[in-house]
């Protein structure tokens, strides 16, 4: 992978701000006629409300407005963030998405999910209970570090990339997907220890619900595109693994079967 730090020039000219409700407001599960995306993070702050709870017409300053005030996510960050969701939306030039449009296939999401299953067998965007518990089941510990977060998506990696005929994994696929995994422990978690809480993280993945009744509270310190190049960084760095593998090979048993190209 080239960089990490998602180096694209983003300019959006209004900072208004978008008041979202806050957490006492409830939280709600998704209706009949809203619209949910394959980031169990964007659908948990949708269903508590600090997104627009129908998923739709998400525009920079909701963005901006929603990451701040659930997970004291930058300013900075979020309109980056914002950038590439916008991007999804299949009008040219929007200024909006909806969470739905980020299920579109290899744009930003990606195979290799780690709650999802990949496009090739079915819809990506919907919580998948068998690829989470094979996620899962590499965070050994009470507590997910570093090291864990790395060996759960190197093993996503090579399931997908063994099973999926299809597979496919671009450099901005794959800067997103270990985007997500720094996110989970820098967000949820303690991004100075690089720890976060193993409860904390199922809980969200599983109910799309924030973890408050677990003891999570919005960090005092916000979070950065430092911060989140940062603990990427340091995934990258305990994997031992390429960062976006090409299709294995299926060969003969008398040729090494990890042959990536």
């Amino acid at each position: 992978m080239k960089s990490l730090s998602f180096s694209l020039a983003l300019g959006f000219g209004s900072t208004l701000v978008y008041s979202a409700p806050s957490p006492s407001s409830g939280w709600q599960a998704p209706g009949p006629n809203d619209v949910r995306a394959p980031c169990p993070m964007l659908n948990t702050l949708a269903n508590h409300g600090f997104l627009p709870h129908d998923g739709k017409g998400i525009t920079v300053n909701k963005t901006i407005d929603a990451l701040g005030s659930a997970l004291n996510i930058d300013a900075n960050l979020s309109t980056l963030l914002f950038g590439f969701a916008a991007t999804t939306n299949p009008q040219p030039n929007a200024t909006f998405f909806d969470l739905d449009h980020l299920s579109r296939h290899n744009i930003l999401e990606h195979d290799a999910s780690l709650s999802r299953q990949d496009s090739y067998f079915g819809p990506a965007d919907v919580f998948n209970e068998a690829v989470f518990n094979q996620t899962k089941s590499f965070w050994t510990g009470d507590i997910i570090d570093v090291q864990m977060a790395a060996n759960a998506r190197i093993v996503r990696l090579l399931t997908s990339n063994l099973t999926n005929p299809e597979y496919s994994l671009s450099d901005l696929g794959s800067a997103f997907s270990i985007g997500e995994s720094a996110a989970y422990i820098g967000i949820l978690g303690d991004k100075k220890s690089a720890t976060v809480p193993k409860s904390w993280v199922e809980y969200l993945f599983e109910n799309e619900r924030l973890p408050y009744e677990l003891g999570f509270k919005r960090p005092n310190d916000p979070f950065t595109t430092d911060d989140l190049g940062d603990l990427s960084t340091q995934i990258i760095n305990a994997q031992h693994f390429p960062q976006s593998p090409g299709k294995v090979e299926k060969r003969g048993d008398t040729r090494c079967p990890y042959g990536y190209h």
